[in-house]
This record gives C-alpha cells, sequence and structure tokens, in this order.
C-alpha cells in the first residue's frame, strides 16, 4: 500500500495543519486586486498564444496587449510559460487540500480517488476529460509545445510536495506523493489523447474511469512483485 490511511494524533504538528487550513483567511482587496490582473494578462496572452501559435508572440507584445509595462508582467509572471499555465496555478496544491479535507473515516488515498472520480463526471479539464473547444484549443497549445509541457512539470512537481506535507512530509509520504501525481497525469493525458483522436468525453468516459479504477487499485496494492 503506498498510503496510509491514519491520520496524525491530536496535539501533534501534524495534526493542528490540517485544521488551520480548513478555513482560509479572508482575501484582502489587494490580494483580489492582484489575482484579477493575474488573470486578466493570462488570459490576454493565452487568445494571443492560440492565434498565432506560443513561440510567434513575444512577452513585449503580451505586456502591450494588457496594457502593462514589460517588467511588471515579470512581477507578475517569472516566465512566459507561466502566462499560459496560470491556470494550472489554482491546482498545484489540489491534492493536498482534498487530504486534509478528508472525513476522519476516509483514507487519503480514497478521498483522492473520489475526488478524481468526480472530476471525471463534471468533465473537469484537469482529468483530461473535456470536449469543450476552448479547452480542446489550449490543451493542443499545451501538448503541442515542448517548453510548455516541460514547465508543466514544475507544477506537477509543486502538487507532489504539497501533497506529501499534506501526508506527513516522511520519505514514505513523499514517495507516495509522487506516485499519486503521476498516476493523475498519466490518467489524465491519455483521456485528453482519446479525445485529441475524435473521441467526445461522453464517449470516452466509462473507459476513463475504468482506468482511473484499475489506477487507485494499482496505487492500493502496488506493482504485485515480491
Amino acid at each position: 500500500m503506498v498510503m496510509s490511511g491514519e491520520k496524525p494524533r491530536p496535539g501533534t504538528a501534524e495534526h493542528a495543519a490540517p485544521a488551520a487550513s480548513a478555513v482560509p483567511a479572508p482575501m484582502s482587496l489587494r490580494e483580489r486586486k492582484k489575482r484579477l490582473t493575474y488573470q486578466a494578462v493570462s488570459d490576454a496572452a493565452i487568445a494571443m498564444f492560440l492565434e498565432r501559435g506560443f513561440d510567434k508572440v513575444s512577452v513585449a507584445e503580451v505586456a502591450a496587449a494588457a496594457d502593462i509595462s514589460k517588467p511588471t508582467l515579470f512581477r507578475y509572471f517569472a516566465a512566459k510559460e507561466d502566462l499560459a499555465l496560470h491556470r494550472f496555478a489554482d491546482h498545484e496544491d489540489e491534492a493536498a487540500r482534498v487530504v486534509a479535507a478528508r472525513a476522519d473515516t476516509e483514507s487519503p488515498l480514497d478521498a483522492l480517488r473520489r475526488h478524481f472520480l468526480d472530476g471525471l463526471e463534471r468533465r473537469d479539464p484537469v482529468t483530461g476529460l473535456c470536449d469543450a473547444p476552448e479547452v480542446l484549443a489550449f490543451l493542443r497549445l499545451l501538448y503541442g509545445t515542448p517548453s510548455l509541457v516541460a514547465r508543466l512539470y514544475a507544477y506537477q512537481g509543486r502538487s507532489e510536495a504539497a501533497l506529501a506535507r499534506a501526508l506527513g512530509d516522511r520519505v514514505r509520504d513523499r514517495l507516495a506523493a509522487g506516485q499519486v501525481i503521476a498516476v493523475q497525469r498519466i490518467l489524465a493525458l491519455e483521456n485528453w489523447r482519446r479525445i485529441d483522436a475524435g473521441e467526445s468525453a461522453d464517449q470516452a468516459y466509462g473507459s476513463a474511469v475504468e482506468a482511473a479504477e484499475l489506477a487507485f487499485v494499482q496505487l492500493r496494492s502496488g506493482i504485485g512483485e515480491e
């Protein structure tokens, strides 16, 4: 089994952390404005990337379109690739949040399985099982641009680290987090490939659920070798 259902004992630091994060602090006006700026600049950049291709649009052009200076843009986005991948930012700690918010009777792996299956049912783009035209266009941009794929791995690395911390941040927790994030990435990519090949999300749904169930069984049992 790659992760235990055991939760930290009351009174320990591990037990206190999820409780503190269960009720997020109210967002300040400054933070709300900052997030709106992030979103507006990212949306403008993605529109340009989709129209002309990622490599044919300069950062200076994005800054001009967003009516900000290039140095200001780089204060919001560390790299050009982040302009396109900003919409993944909210998902970086998603697995960690699912684990932290689970019921006392639910194991981390069961909570993650439930959440992923729910995402498939909702056709969440993060699961790859979404055939909305705007999502298809974005995913074709993403997977068709090597630098964006490479940058995506950095986002997934942060997801892995956040999940490991939510599990306890021991060596076995880091190993488990790496396996979970890799499984979710592979499942999403397989779903996307089916959609890109011409299947609708509804047509691919049954196979996507079957693959997800198989993946979580394998996470629970390991590869089955002594």
